[in-house]
């Protein structure tokens, strides 16, 4: 049986994925509060992961490219697809000397279950807190809002994606991925 805070989460995020693709979503300040400014150093993190290597911190990825993508919840419709959709583009993130994240709320054990169940080869980081969420303008009260984010190898935020459409959003990360690295 479904209990009433996870009913209300579930309603909440399809209300917000519904909203997302409707375009209802003001892209200066995103729904999650203040972006961080392109071209700036990115806002930085450490936080508990679902795989064996403990924590994740942005500053032990200097010499990558990273997509730090924050989603809703773990299980969701909408996280599930985006979730595929990146480890089924992972090859080419791979040759392209790039590390995907995800966050969200949820913690570790809920997301090794769904790395699990989803074959993800990418880490989910549990921003149990909000913490890094926040700073990224990417909260909304008890989950994180669906954002994604590159940053470059000397840990500059590049892109910043607030109007998601899971179905498509690797593909469109990937190409905008390929023009920055072909300008830098």
């Amino acid at each position: 049986m479904i209990s009433r805070r996870n009913f209300l989460t579930v309603l909440l995020v399809c209300c917000l994925t519904f909203c997302g693709w409707l375009n209802l979503t003001p892209s200066a300040d995103a729904l999650g509060g203040k972006l961080p400014a392109i071209n700036q150093a990115a806002p930085e993190f450490s936080l508990p992961t679902n795989t064996n290597d403990g924590k994740v911190a942005l500053s032990d990825l200097r010499w990558k490219w990273v997509v730090l993508y924050f989603y809703p919840k773990d299980f969701t419709s909408g996280c599930t697809i985006e979730a595929r959709r990146f480890q089924e583009d992972l090859p080419k993130y791979i040759d392209k000397n790039t590390q995907i994240i995800g966050v969200s709320a949820d913690d570790v054990d809920s997301h090794a279950e769904f790395c699990d169940s989803e074959g993800l080869k990418f880490p989910l980081l549990a921003d149990t807190t909000g913490a890094v969420s926040k700073a990224y303008g990417s909260w909304m009260s008890f989950i994180s809002s669906r954002h994604t984010f590159i940053i470059d190898p000397q840990g500059n935020l590049r892109e910043t994606f607030v109007k998601v459409n899971p179905n498509i959003h690797s593909q469109e990360v990937l190409a905008r991925l390929t023009e920055l690295q072909a300008a830098s």
